[in-house]
This record gives structure tokens, sequence and C-alpha cells, in this order.
């Protein structure tokens, strides 16, 4: 699997000058790609256009191609891109468990084998016995560890970070940080960064590009 993107860039319909300079990239299977630059150049706005959610009024060219299929064309429902955003969302009227089934792939049917999926994600997580709780009851790094799960579950063919781990106490930054890098690479899913942190992107020992 791969990702690759060919001379990228986004463009607002009020401004005709691109966001950014034309980006080319290639992320291999299991390699975590950063793209780093200050803020408001367009990092999260390059992660919409490849996940398929750019805002109205802003246009995508260049070429994103994920294992030879060509993403621009594809709604993002069809692309199976997964993100991760700073804040580790989750539905606050569903439990832990609801949370993590609401992103489980089509293919897992019947409740028992659904079930037996969540709580196989939530123990890899280090969360057994979490499926019942409150998502408020969660720490920090428990929430991150859940929207992991909840992302890969729907079994992505690659996954965008949007600075997942900076809202993060230092003390917890490192390790959740090695547990997504950990899942994704036994995953072999081609990721895209974006980050203000260096030490992400060290950490991550892929190709770094800058806005």
């Amino acid at each position: 699997m791969s990702l690759r993107l060919t001379r990228v860039c986004v463009t607002a319909a009020q401004a005709p000058v691109p966001l950014f300079a034309p980006l080319t990239l290639t992320v291999e299977a299991g390699e975590i790609a950063t793209v780093m630059g200050p803020s408001g150049i367009g990092k999260s706005t390059l992660l919409d256009a490849v996940g398929g959610h750019l805002a109205h009024g802003f246009v995508a060219s260049g070429q994103i191609t994920l294992n030879g299929r060509d993403m621009l064309r594809l709604p993002a429902e069809a692309r199976r891109i997964g993100i991760l955003f700073q804040d580790a969302l989750m539905f606050p009227h569903l439990s832990v468990g609801d949370n993590l089934a609401f992103g489980l792939a089509q293919r897992l049917r019947g409740r028992a084998v659904r079930q037996a999926a969540v709580a196989e994600a939530l123990a890899q997580a280090g969360l057994a016995g979490f499926a019942d709780r409150d998502p408020a009851t969660l720490s920090g790094g428990q929430r991150a560890r859940a929207a992991l799960m909840r992302a890969l579950l729907a079994e992505p063919l690659a996954l965008l970070l949007d600075e997942p781990f900076s809202k993060l106490d230092t003390s917890l930054r490192a390790e959740i940080r090695r547990f997504v890098f950990d899942h994704v690479r036994a995953r072999a899913i081609p990721v895209l960064m974006v980050t203000h942190d260096a030490g992400d992107a060290e950490a991550a020992a892929g190709p770094v590009v800058g806005l």
C-alpha cells in the first residue's frame, strides 16, 4: 500500500494564490511521513484535501492516489482514509464500547462478532472492561488510545494525524505517540502527520517535508 501526492495544492475561491507550494510526496506502507510548517500555512487543509473533507470554497489540485486509485474523484466515505485530531473526540452520548463499535468495518456483522472485535480492540489499548464506561470518565491518554482503536476498527487503507499529541501532557506524549506509531506500523498503514513538534517527526522516522 502507498499514498502518493503529486503536485498537490489547495486554493481558496476568494484568493487564486495556492495556500502552499505544490507538494509531492510518497508514503509507503507502514511509513509515517511528517508535514511541518507555521500555523496558518495550510497543514490541516492539506489533510482535509487528502481525506476528502475540504470546506466549501476550497479546491484541491494535483493528484492524490492510494494504492494506485485516484482519491480526488471519490467522496470522503469511499476513500477509506481515517483521521485522528488534536482532540480525541468521542460521542458523549455513547459508551466507550459503542464509540468503538461506531467505527467497525461493515464486513463485521452480527452482535457477537462486533462485540468481540470491540473487546479485542479495548484489550489492545489497555482498556479491557471499559466497554460500558462513559467517555467523560477517561483520562487524556485513555481517550487517545480509544480514539486510535476506533479509527483502526474501520480498517482504513491510510491514516491522517492532525497534531494528535499536541494536547497531551509531556509525560504522556511519548507514550501515546509510541502506541499510535507501533499500531499503524504493525498494520502496514501509510500515515501522513502534520505537527509543530520536531520530536513527533523524529519519532516517526519517516520523510519530513515543510509547507
